[in-house]
């Protein structure tokens, strides 16, 4: 929670009393200066103003030594520019609740009187014990481990998730829970994640901004309630080498003041008019907006995530399941043939010789986890947002895209519609209808998108595939894009193009700052303990050879590879700081991004060698917490150190 604390205070005279005024609640004036805003403000043109949000409830959190009162606001510069990402969202949702109401009304369908966009965020994290994230400078720094070999036991049993939490992390998640609960975010679902230390909540459905809120409000709470337990929350998304990183599902539908969510399918979706009008505006909206797509997700955290077999791949398509996809080409074809989706066909599965099992229904669809844009029944699931990742991007950017897709097809339906009846407009939408579903289906894949073979479709498709983040957001100021949010009133040019700015240089930032962070992890902590080691295991090499008369040859061996590992690694730390020097003397921020890109390479392998010395050094002797230490010991050890019933 970004957040400027103000006291309610007020001096008449030479009396000091407590006061607190509507004026002070619904505008605030910080710095506008002192955020990344991508050239829009400088520090002689500071102004920027906090505006109460009143969609969003205020909270109080409780502290030791008192109470804070948040109101929940957007961030503007002086000139009206916004610097956050929370006002952008708003404008965003207005417009697709504008265009989709155009649509519904074309279609003969005027009983809507306002439009919403719903999101449930699923929120996934790792939890390590406190005192062994203070000897690791690394996760302190960057969220994420730049060394470390794996542990003998990751997740290669699968026998993580939805295990048994540890009673320390019960405790933890149950008082988090409770916190969360206080402040209005119910949770549905809390369970283990599939690597070892890792962890997901899930909260109840809110309209996106409210959603957006909650799940920042989520991770802070998380993190507050972690430190009474002794305990890190930690939210990269890939913070430990080897094992599943952390993502932000974002499950996203859009709802009228009459109908949940458009995206219910019904026992004939074929039929459903509603349904097909709006799965075709979707796809529109991701066919020729994947690149924006690609954009809400970006970031050097995610780039180690995507397409590693954990976390959907950066080509951006889109889930519908057997059922809804034949539908969908049911209503293309024109068929007079229902086919009805599973709930309504059976209610059941054959369980063979059980006994005395209730009546279940199925959903409409199976779950594609490899899929980053899924159709889960009655909602989309966008399963490539990062853990660490505000969620307000995201849905800002989804509901852009698809309020275009909106704004098309109300256009062309405008068009053919003059002078007919309601029945006549909505036949003209079904229409429209097919021909964007039939030009825009490309984009539909159901099945596994982790495979190389879907990789190879795809380009033959003509799908792009941005597979890192200077790649994405090259593409942010693409004409066809300051166009699409200049008309739907979220960004003007200048707006877009210092956001581009401002997130190339976190990219750059951030690298930069791992670069560092390793370097100094190498030269202060591993070089000098591996040369303590080399010294002592020169000595036992000396004795052995003193009280056999010849050098063991075992001995010899392994002391040589020690003494190389450790030459490579010193030659790796020389690389990596003339790359990192070099970066910044070019002119262009998407120059120097795509050569940090290349940096995050070269940490990699050089990160080998101290992943190698790591096994051959003695546990007592390596200056840094193992993942086996941070990913097991650390679930449980110490519970009464820091809880009491």
């Amino acid at each position: 929670i970004n957040a400027e604390y103000m006291g309610f205070i007020k001096v008449i005279g030479d009396r000091a009393i407590s006061s607190f005024s509507g004026e002070t609640l619904s505008m605030g004036e910080p710095d506008g200066s002192s955020f990344p805003s991508g050239g829009l403000r400088a520090t002689h043109e500071a102004r920027g103003y906090t505006i109460w949000d009143p969609s969003s409830p205020p909270f109080i959190i409780n502290h030791r030594t008192g109470a804070t009162l948040y109101i929940p606001t957007v961030f503007c510069s002086w000139k009206g520019h916004p610097l956050d990402e929370k006002l952008p969202l708003k404008m965003a949702s207005e417009a697709l609740s504008e265009q989709a109401l155009r649509l519904l009304t074309a279609a003969g369908d005027e009983s809507h009187n306002y439009v919403v966009t719903n999101s449930g965020v699923e929120q996934e994290f790792f939890l390590v014990d406190s005192d062994y994230f203070l000897q690791r400078p690394d996760l302190m720094q960057t969220g994420r481990t730049l060394v470390g070999a794996s542990a003998a036991k990751g997740q290669q049993l699968e026998d993580h998730y939805f295990g048994d939490l540890t009673e320390r992390t019960m405790r933890l998640i149950n008082d988090a829970e409770r916190e969360l609960w206080k402040l209005g975010i119910p949770q549905t679902t809390r369970h283990k994640e599939v690597a070892p230390g890792q962890y997901e909540m899930a909260p109840v459905f809110r309209p996106s901004a409210i959603a957006s809120d909650n799940n920042i409000i989520t991770m802070e709470v998380i993190s507050r309630v972690a430190h009474h337990y002794g305990m890190e929350a930690i939210f990269h998304e890939k913070p430990f080498k080897g094992l599943n990183g952390s993502g932000k599902h974002n499950n996203w539908s859009i709802g009228t003041d009459l109908i949940p969510t458009v995206f219910t399918p019904g026992p004939n979706p074929q039929s459903n008019r509603i349904f097909m009008i709006f799965l075709a505006a979707t796809l529109r909206a991701v066919d020729l907006h994947a690149d924006l797509l690609r954009v809400a997700i970006a970031s050097s955290a995610n780039d180690h995530r995507l397409g590693a077999a954990e976390a959907p791949p950066a080509i951006i398509s889109v889930y519908l399941g057997e059922e809804v996809n034949g539908a969908m080409e049911a209503f293309i074809n024109k068929s007079k043939k229902p086919i009805q989706i599973t709930p309504c066909v059976s209610k059941t599965w054959d369980v063979g010789i059980a006994r005395g099992l209730p009546e279940v229904e199925r959903h409409a669809t199976d779950r594609n986890r490899t899929s980053p844009f899924a159709f889960t029944g009655n909602k989309f699931e966008f399963r490539a947002v990062g853990g660490s990742q505000t969620p307000h991007r995201s849905n800002y950017i989804i509901n852009t895209i698809v309020a275009d897709g909106c704004s098309f097809m109300a256009d062309e339906i405008e068009r053919r519609s003059q002078g007919k009846t309601k029945e006549e407009r909505g036949l003209i939408a079904e229409e429209v209808a097919r021909e964007v579903l039939i030009k825009h289906k490309r984009v539909v894949f159901n099945g596994n998108a982790y495979s190389e073979e879907w990789h190879k479709e795809a380009a033959e498709r003509g799908l792009p595939n941005l597979k890192t983040t200077p790649d994405a957001l090259e593409t942010l100021v693409a004409p066809k894009n300051i166009e699409l949010f200049r008309r739907l009133g979220v960004f003007k040019e200048e707006t877009l193009r210092a956001r581009q700015a401002a997130w190339l240089e976190e990219y750059i930032l951030k690298i930069t700052i791992e670069a560092n962070s390793f370097l100094d992890i190498i030269n202060t902590r591993i070089h000098p303990a591996v040369s303590r080691w080399i010294n002592e295991f020169s000595e036992t090499v000396n004795k052995a050879t003193a009280a056999t008369g010849k050098a063991p040859e075992s001995l010899k061996a392994r002391l040589v590879t020690i003494i190389e590992l450790s030459d490579k690694l010193l030659a790796g730390t020389e690389e990596i700081n003339q790359r990192k020097e070099a970066l910044h003397h070019l002119p262009e921020l998407i120059d120097q991004a795509r050569k940090a890109r290349e940096l995050v390479g070269v940490l990699d392998q050089v990160r080998a060698s101290a992943d190698a010395l790591e096994r051959l050094t003695p546990v007592d002797r390596w200056p840094l917490p193992s993942y086996a230490m941070m990913l097991f010991a650390g679930q449980t050890q110490n519970i009464n150190r820091f809880v009491k019933d």
